[in-house]
């Protein structure tokens, strides 16, 4: 992969991450799906822009982009070539034209200078190697006066979903990794205010926004999901098949409270990033 800083998350998204991602889309889609209403009421596309979708998987952020923006056009970049390919052939399924993806590092990659009016991302922009640089060569993309809106976890223990089934997976209650880098790196809004004012940007904002993440039709059926996750099958690679059971077992008891209305759901704790480029 060519002008890849970030090796490590490289490496996990066109392995089995990127795989088991591009594989189950519509159903990660579902999981996570509840925030895209929140992220595109703050991004407010209008008809003719040009939209930068940060860590757009497999694309379906970058697609209702690309619906919004109907006389301009959406581009979505990703470090993961699985994720890729299934945001491809989807576009093309569904008809969408005005729609381009790419592979690469947003936090080096050669955007053209001040090609994009608006910068997106659904839970994309928390595992940067240096947020700063990230956030600054993502501004360099926008034109000035050009906005970014991004949705991220707030701390660990305001997300249910991370929690219980982190939580029985473990046998006990995760603890936050040390460092800057990881899922709740942005939990901190005066982090995110920070980062995003070094990196150039003003009139930053974060609000909180809640919703659920969707596991399953029940408790089972999301466990077995849960366990199939790159991260879960990475901590489970040397258990034998009884504790793999086992924990299974322990999710799927964890998350039995959770079933209402025929799916599991768990809150998600967000914030809701504004900002301008300067």
């Amino acid at each position: 992969m060519r002008n890849i800083v970030n090796t490590e998350q490289g490496v996990a998204w066109n392995g089995y991450d990127g795989v088991h991602w591009a594989d189950n889309a519509e159903r990660w889609n579902t999981v996570v799906g509840e925030i895209n209403e929140e992220l595109f009421a703050a991004a407010a596309i209008e008809a003719g822009a040009r939209v930068l979708d940060i860590g757009c998987g497999a694309g379906q952020t970058t697609r209702l982009a690309a619906r919004k923006a109907e006389d301009g056009h959406a581009t979505g970049i990703d470090l993961s070539a699985p994720m890729l390919a299934r945001a491809r052939a989807t576009a093309i399924e569904q008809g969408i034209v005005n729609v381009l993806f790419e592979q690469g590092d947003a936090q080096v990659h050669p955007f053209p200078a001040g090609e994009f009016d608006v910068a997106i991302s659904r839970g994309g922009v928390m595992f940067f190697n240096d947020p700063v640089a990230a956030f600054a060569n993502i501004g360099c993309a926008l034109r000035p006066g050009g906005r970014l809106a991004f949705v991220c976890p707030q701390e660990m223990a305001a997300n249910e979903w991370f929690v219980v089934q982190m939580s029985a997976l473990l046998g006990h209650e995760p603890r936050p990794a040390a460092g800057a880098r990881g899922m709740f790196s942005l939990a901190d809004p005066e982090r995110i205010h920070d980062v995003l004012t070094e990196a150039g940007f003003g009139d930053v904002t974060a609000e909180p926004a809640v919703t659920r993440m969707v596991y399953g039709s029940d408790a089972a059926d999301a466990a077995e999901f849960y366990l199939s996750t790159g991260p879960v099958r990475f901590h489970l690679r040397e258990a034998g098949q009884s504790d793999v059971d086992q924990a299974r077992e322990r999710v799927t008891a964890a998350l039995r409270p959770y079933e209402r209305g025929g799916v599991v759901g768990l809150r998600a704790s967000w914030w809701v990033v504004n900002a301008t480029k300067r």
